[in-house]
């Protein structure tokens, strides 16, 4: 099950993620996604690739798509691996601290009305891959925004292993995003179709949905 950062209280937020919340507030207004190259806080990004690296294997699970009872798994569509982030530990709980104040800081100025953010790290080994895909199909109104931190040290240009972010249905080039350490990218779910691309080493991040509520009686949103 995927673990939901709720609303906390309000934190004090520092001036330097101030500066970017606001940058990526600018860039979802101008043109729906922001890529932010480097922008994440060092010392949180190292963190979380500790983290993730002091994870059991046997923590994570074959990545999928769907959800509920629409939820499979294959092989011809993605080959990552993930594992669901919660609080349990602190550098978990100080990235969804982190990504609490982004929630709260985009709904004051965007008024998008994120109400939780379902995350994990994704783990794609050599030669994984996940083809082109949307996040949300329109109309479902549930994951609203999405992001990726990237979290790979050292990265090069023969490494491959890029997120291509296209602008639309028809867009056959596409926005290449290295996924170097401290990349932070978001874009609208149901707008941009996107795909990872092999890699020749190993590839880290942290991504996941800022979502709204839709439960209503009856029915649980997101579906258990």
């Amino acid at each position: 099950m995927a673990a939901l950062a709720h609303f906390r209280p309000e934190h004090n937020d520092s001036p330097t993620d101030k500066t970017l919340f606001s940058l990526i507030a600018n860039d979802l207004i101008s043109q729906s996604y922001s890529i932010r190259p480097g922008a994440m806080p060092c010392d949180l990004v190292d963190n979380l690739l500790a983290y993730q690296h002091s994870i059991s294997t046997q923590k994570y699970e074959q990545a999928g798509i769907g959800r509920g009872d629409d939820f499979l798994r294959n092989d011809f569509v993605r080959t990552d691996k993930i594992c669901w982030i919660n609080g349990e530990f602190e550098p978990g709980q100080r990235w969804l601290d982190w990504t609490s104040q982004l929630q709260q800081f985009l709904n004051r100025r965007l008024f998008m009305g994120l109400f939780s953010f379902e995350n994990h790290f994704a783990h794609y080994a050599s030669g994984s891959y996940y083809k082109r895909h949307y996040d949300a199909l329109k109309g479902e109104t549930n994951r609203v925004l999405s992001q990726v931190t990237y979290l790979n040290p050292g990265w090069g240009p023969d490494d491959g292993g890029e997120m291509v972010l296209y602008r639309n249905e028809n867009d056959l080039e596409g926005i290449k995003v290295v996924p170097l350490h401290g990349t932070l990218v978001l874009f609208l779910s149901e707008e941009f179709p996107h795909e990872v691309l092999p890699a020749s080493r190993d590839r880290y991040s942290a991504a996941g949905w800022f979502r709204v509520n839709t439960s209503l009686a009856g029915k649980i949103d997101p579906p258990r």
